[in-house]
């Protein structure tokens, strides 16, 4: 059964502050009306791509909001920018009796090798905004814990 016709999709790849080549695709839906003005601008040479404006207004964004960002960040205690966890860490927290509770702004990552088991003794909650990078079986152990 044929689906809908949705609005014209775009995809970008967000780099306001990539970190050793760290991006994450997001894709936005505009109408045409939106998506053929990018287009004109792109045309007349105010901007290289689509991609490029997008960019360019949600740094434009995040700037007029970056006092509210940094009070957040303080208030709700989150790391701001990378965090992330190697077997190594995780057995320390183990072997220490503890149990994390990671709340970040930006990227998490918990390390290829660790196993489902040692993440599920380890962790006790995930907020992420951003990104979480972990194996599926890491994931799926810790499904019931990641806000």
């Amino acid at each position: 059964m044929p689906q809908p016709a949705k609005s014209p999709a775009l995809s970008l790849i967000d780099t306001a502050r990539p970190k050793g080549g760290e991006t994450e695709k997001i894709t936005i839906n505009l109408g045409p009306i939106d998506l053929g003005q990018i287009d004109l601008l792109v045309e007349e040479g105010f901007y290289s791509n689509r991609t490029d404006l997008i960019r360019t207004a949600i740094r434009n964004q995040l700037a007029v909001h970056a006092q509210v960002v940094t009070e957040t960040v303080t208030r709700r205690e989150l790391v701001l920018g990378l965090q992330h966890f190697s077997r190594k860490d995780l057995e320390a927290a183990q072997t220490a009796g503890e149990q994390l509770a990671i709340h970040v702004l930006g990227l998490a990552s918990i390390a290829a090798d660790v196993p489902p088991e040692l993440a599920a003794a380890t962790i006790a909650s995930i907020t992420v905004l951003g990104a979480f990078h972990a194996s599926p079986a890491v994931k799926a152990a810790l499904a019931g814990r990641i806000a």
